[in-house]
């Protein structure tokens, strides 16, 4: 199915400006995408495209696993199990996974996004190689099979290609990380080097550009965390799982002395660039430098929930100079509006206290913040923004008789009846432009990774990692 042109402009009913909700917002597109005037009180014109309900920036999605959708609603029937019991099936599932099956399953999840709101991601990426460590036959097999899926879905792709090189502090990777892994970090630097290359002759980068991850301090052995931060190119953006377990944090400080922020900042790679996934686990110290770095802590509210990580000290990161975003790491749940509810219901349960995180707040969390992490444009309703929105009924079960600048407390991406990349319509009431009902893309692909795993034997894991 072709793309769906581009509209040179837009009317919105209401819109989200400059921190708050006004009438009549006229906006014109240019042909790539970005917002080149901006008006507001002013009627539609003829050949306006019309948004009715309240026009929203869209959503960046700041962490991802797009395997990981496989386990939702698969996980929870374990006895009394933790993120260290989950991981042992996220492993089994990713040894399933080939280019095309990838490919396919990518492209469910980043349609499930789109319409729901999201309109860029930043894929955390370290299913690299064969099941046992080799290469594949054609460079960056995994790689291209994400990016292509982006493309097919439209949704605007960082991928964070992830050094992971240790099975824990002193351990080799085990069985079921081979596929993760590289030689050691020149090599990471040497692939993350050659797939840039690859990805800047193949696709358009205001679609698919490649940044940089560490996939934590107990997969990266501090030697290597040297090495990388002499020689990780400047421009690219940096994300790292940090203090997610406690385990992490007492492995770290038995290991090196420090815990892992303050292992990071040794080494020079607490800076504005670097985006630190969780952060739920933190001392004063810790959140003291990651504040005065300006670093941004990327929060995943309902998959922390799901996996019982804890609720994690995004107000005081915040006031200690921090940029939150947000993510959906796991998938299970993909929504926008509830990743922005979470975040404030977690400090509210944290402190007592109503109001940590205002709507405005909550929508710079779930837009700019995520866009910058991905060295992105920001996306809005202003000149100089990528039009990428995300219209909202005002009428639903769920919004009617809302405050229109506090539906960040009310609404779902159930309510979200229209979304826009670039100025190009991709979603109408939950089925996207090009490629329909998602729920249909991930029925067939999770049949297909199903059908895999029962012919593939998984992967042997320890707890070690």
């Amino acid at each position: 199915m072709s793309a769906p042109d581009r509209q040179a402009s837009f009317w919105c009913e209401q819109g989200w400006i400059n921190g708050g909700v006004v009438g009549g917002v006229r906006l014109e597109v240019d042909a790539l995408g970005t917002v080149t005037r901006s008006e507001t009180g002013v009627p539609a014109r003829a050949g306006d495209c019309r948004l009715a309900g309240v026009t929203f920036p869209a959503a960046s999605n700041a962490h991802s696993h797009a395997f990981h959708r496989i386990l939702r609603g698969r996980t929870h029937d374990a006895g009394t199990g933790s993120f260290w019991t989950w991981r042992e099936q996220m492993y089994e599932a990713a040894a399933t996974l080939t280019p095309d099956l990838y490919g396919q399953l990518a492209t469910a999840v980043f349609t499930e996004m789109v319409v729901t709101g999201w309109t860029s991601v930043a894929e955390f990426h370290y299913v690299h190689h064969r099941p046992d460590g080799s290469p594949y036959g054609q460079a960056h097999a995994m790689e291209r099979a994400l990016a292509r899926a982006a493309v097919a879905a439209g949704i605007r792709l960082t991928l964070l290609d992830t050094c992971y090189l240790a099975g824990g502090f002193g351990a080799p990777l085990t069985r079921g990380q081979l596929r993760f892994g590289d030689r050691d970090g020149a090599a990471w630097l040497q692939r993350l080097a050659s797939l840039r290359e690859a990805f800047a002759e193949e696709f358009d980068p205001a679609q698919v550009s490649v940044a940089a991850a560490l996939h934590s301090v107990r997969g990266v052995p501090e030697e290597e965390l040297e090495l990388i931060s002499r020689n990780l190119p400047a421009d690219l953006p940096l994300h790292i799982h940090l203090s997610e377990q406690p385990a992490e944090n007492e492995a770290c400080v038995e290991a090196t002395g420090l815990t892992p922020a303050l292992l990071l900042a040794k080494h020079g790679l607490v800076t504005r660039r670097l985006s630190a996934v969780h952060a739920t686990h933190l001392g004063a110290e810790d959140i003291t430098v990651l504040g005065n770095a300006g670093a941004t802590v990327v929060l995943c509210p309902t998959t922390e929930a799901d996996l019982a990580d804890g609720i994690g000290p995004a107000a005081q990161l915040r006031d200690a100079g921090a940029r939150i975003a947000l993510g959906t790491d796991q998938h299970a749940v993909v929504d926008p509006w509830l990743e922005m509810r979470a975040l404030e219901h977690g400090e509210r349960l944290r402190s007592g206290k109503r109001g940590r995180f205002a709507p405005a707040d909550l929508h710079t969390a779930a837009s700019r913040a995520g866009a910058e992490a991905q060295g992105r444009p920001s996306p809005g309703l202003a000149v100089g923004q990528t039009c990428d929105l995300m219209s909202v009924d005002l009428r639903t079960i769920r919004t009617a008789g809302s405050e229109a600048g506090q539906l960040a407390l009310t609404a779902t991406a159930a309510d979200v009846h229209t979304v826009v990349v670039g100025g190009r319509i991709l979603a109408r009431n939950g089925l996207h432009t090009r490629l329909g009902d998602p729920a249909v893309l991930l029925s067939a692909a999770v049949a297909a990774v199903d059908s895999s795993r029962h012919r593939t034997p998984p992967a042997a894991t320890t707890k070690d990692s």
